[in-house]
């Protein structure tokens, strides 16, 4: 006898099928027991996730136990009772006028009915739970399988608690993933371009499999292939009801969490609460406790879609948020910082340069802690393991003397799995250098090309490592990268060193993240040598770092270190005296555009910050005249230093003829208004003198 087409089929989906091992195990045991231990199984997950094939995995589990089963797919059912009960008739192949419940119950052998894109019954919710299902016998099993989890009427109904099981259905896992490619006989070489795009999503992996046996042996790239991103979208968002949501949908497959701040300032909307509501809503999103956040593959194709469709878009999108979170990092400190910092990085993360470096599980929501004195030994046992004796006593001097600068990470047992050693080099004293060959050339370096000033830093970050995999990429060195840039924003911070046993493997990434490499700071201990990678942040502030990085994050091809400028001044390092009576001479001009631009504050950290690496002559005159307003006017702040406002601004700002012209207007002793005067010029310079070592707040 001839093989039926629907075998052959069956035949061919089953030689693809991979994984699901577990879900499986759990129908069959379920099937084979005495007493059915559920009478609902809700499977869900969004389109596209293997919904539909695990339930013809189901049918052919129940053909092997030989239980009766239907299928149903509510795609051919009208959300009516009658239409329903009618497709029930139709698939047990009974009479019209037959009740189809008093059928199934009249057969003594167990049943299974399994209900496909069940999310289309929504309207029979209530009707399925309080009237038919429970008409059905106790030796019925229903399978459903939607795009939801059930809705809380039925966690509600302490009826249906104990007999509902509920079922997500998640992307296969990696080896499944390239079980599955093998079976498609897609080249091993391509298996992780294929799975960084897919995350193990079936549909994903189909589509793309079928790109490789139409085009050939071609590297995998998603702008490249629309139609695969097109049918991903389509299984994966149905129905957008307009542009603002389409919008939303966009921004939150940009960004890590998606909150309604960010929301409305990346719409431009004030009020985005009934775009939020939708967007939770959907199948292939997610709530965490910081915000929502779509599944992997969603987040791939619609960024890919993005990015193919209107790359205008996208850069204007990336735009917002980069000043929704440049925002953010002026108004916080601590750990919260350093949650925006991540959520800030995080958008590189599609950038080829910085994707094979950094890793973003959920383990990115780890915070650091303090050092404790049981922590001592777990940290130098690890820097021992991965480095060596000799290191690990400098790793103990560290901790003894500078105990602020470690930041640990621990697992739920509390017990260090990383930790970063930050060094700060202006407490290292003539002692430390002589124990740690690596603080004393991050040191000389420091006072040959950027001396320090009094309230100035330089960081050199010692030791960073986790304690499986030491600096290899994971999520914990992820982690260890985001703690040190939240310490480029250190008030007063002037150099930062970063070493590396395997420096070649991570210029790349400190390439695009403009840290050069210095070999005058490599050093050598336990006979292993270290690269050392550095950043002037006098040179380039963290401001400006970061627009460098957005920058190259958007640009059409990928960046790993800018041109050289051309023009760009020289950067001019003053000490106190030395900017004090720079600013005084500034004060005495400032309304003077010949003279001002002799004055060296235009080359100083700070007019360089506000205006520009490469701003020219004009514009940091003005940028001068700008940042001496500002310090003048903040002394009305204050009501003690009002008068001290008064004066200057009545001789500098808007000048009177004389200074005696100038107490008579604020009706002073000509000798009471050169002491408010004398007092004001000091105030405004230690101002001015706090804004060049720790950067202004604009």
């Amino acid at each position: 006898m001839s093989m039926r087409l629907a075998d052959r089929l069956a035949a061919a989906r089953r030689r693809r099928f991979v994984g699901r091992e577990n879900e499986r195990a759990m129908f069959r045991d379920a099937l084979s027991s005495p007493e059915l231990p559920f009478c609902l199984l809700h499977v869900f997950g969004p389109g596209g996730v293997g919904k539909t094939t695990l339930l013809k995995e189901f049918i052919a589990v129940c053909a092997e136990l030989q239980v009766p089963s239907i299928y149903m797919d509510a795609r051919n059912i009208e959300p009516s009772p009658e239409a329903f009960t009618g497709a029930l008739r139709l698939f047990l192949g009974i009479n019209p006028t037959d009740d189809p419940l008093e059928v199934i119950a009249s057969r003594a052998h167990r049943h299974v009915i399994l209900v496909d894109t069940g999310e289309l019954l929504a309207p029979l919710s209530t009707w399925l739970r309080e009237v038919f299902l429970p008409q059905l016998p106790d030796d019925t099993l229903i399978v459903f399988a939607d795009r939801r989890p059930p809705s809380p009427a039925w966690y509600a109904d302490p009826g249906w608690q104990d007999i509902i099981r509920i079922l997500p259905l998640r992307n296969l896992s990696p080896h499944e993933s390239r079980d599955y490619l093998a079976k498609r006989s897609i080249p091993m070489e391509h298996h992780a371009e294929v799975l960084n795009f897919t995350h193990g999503h079936p549909l994903a992996l189909s589509l793309v499999a079928d790109v490789f046996a139409q085009r050939g042996d071609i590297p995998f790239q998603p702008e490249a292939t629309p139609d695969v991103v097109k049918a991903l979208l389509e299984q994966l968002v149905q129905k957008v009801p307009g542009p603002a949501h389409r919008t939303a949908l966009e921004v939150c497959a940009l960004v890590r969490v998606t909150t309604e701040a960010l929301l409305s300032h990346a719409l431009d909307m004030p009020d985005v609460h009934e775009l939020f509501d939708w967007l939770r809503g959907l199948s292939f999103i997610d709530a965490g406790l910081l915000g929502l956040f779509p599944h992997d593959l969603a987040r791939e194709a619609l960024t890919a879609d993005l990015r193919w469709r209107n790359r205008d878009w996208y850069v204007e999108l990336h735009r917002r948020v980069r000043t929704y979170y440049a925002t953010c990092l002026e108004q916080t400190t601590g750990l919260e910082q350093q949650r925006i910092l991540f959520d800030y990085v995080f958008l590189h993360r599609d950038n080829p340069v910085v994707r094979p470096f950094l890793e973003w599980q959920e383990s990115g929501t780890m915070l650091p802690d303090a050092l404790r004195e049981a922590d001592v030994p777990h940290i130098l046992a690890m820097v021992e393991q991965h480095e060596g004796g000799e290191s690990a006593r400098i790793a103990a001097h560290w901790l003894e003397r500078q105990p602020q600068g470690a930041l640990i990470f621990r697992d739920g047992d509390q017990l260090p799995v990383g930790f970063l050693m930050v060094v700060a080099l202006d407490r290292a004293t003539e002692e430390d250098m002589a124990l740690d060959p690596a603080t004393q050339a991050a040191a000389r370096y420091v006072q040959a090309h950027a001396p320090l000033r009094p309230g100035e830093t330089a960081f050199l970050f010692r030791f960073w490592m986790a304690s499986d995999t030491y600096q290899a990429v994971s999520p914990m060195q992820s982690l260890l990268f985001i703690s040190a840039v939240r310490h480029y924003f250190t008030p007063g911070l002037v150099f930062s060193f970063f070493p590396c046993a395997d420096a070649d493997f991570w210029a790349p990434l400190f390439g695009y993240a403009d840290l050069s490499r210095i070999p005058e700071v490599e050093f050598e201990v336990g006979g292993r040598r270290y690269g050392v990678f550095g950043h002037n942040w006098r040179a380039v502030p963290p401001a400006a770092w970061l627009n460098l990085l957005a920058e190259r994050e958007i640009a059409a091809t990928p960046q790993t270190a800018p041109s050289p400028p051309t023009s760009a001044p020289p950067l001019v390092v003053l000490s106190q005296p030395e900017f004090a009576a720079a600013m005084q001479d500034a004060l005495r001009n400032l309304t003077r555009l010949d003279a001002l631009q002799r004055n060296p504050l235009l080359q100083s950290k700070l007019v360089i910050e506000r205006a520009g690496a490469n701003a020219p002559a004009p514009k940091r005159v003005s940028t001068l005249q700008a940042l001496v307003r500002e310090a003048c006017e903040s002394l009305q702040q204050s009501p003690r230093e009002a008068k001290l406002y008064r004066a200057l601004y009545h001789t500098y700002l808007t000048p009177a003829a004389t200074q005696e012209q100038a107490a008579e207007l604020l009706d002073l002793p000509f000798s009471t208004f050169r002491r408010h005067l004398k007092e004001g010029v000091t105030r405004l310079v230690e101002i001015l003198w706090q804004w060049e070592l720790q950067g202004t707040s604009t």
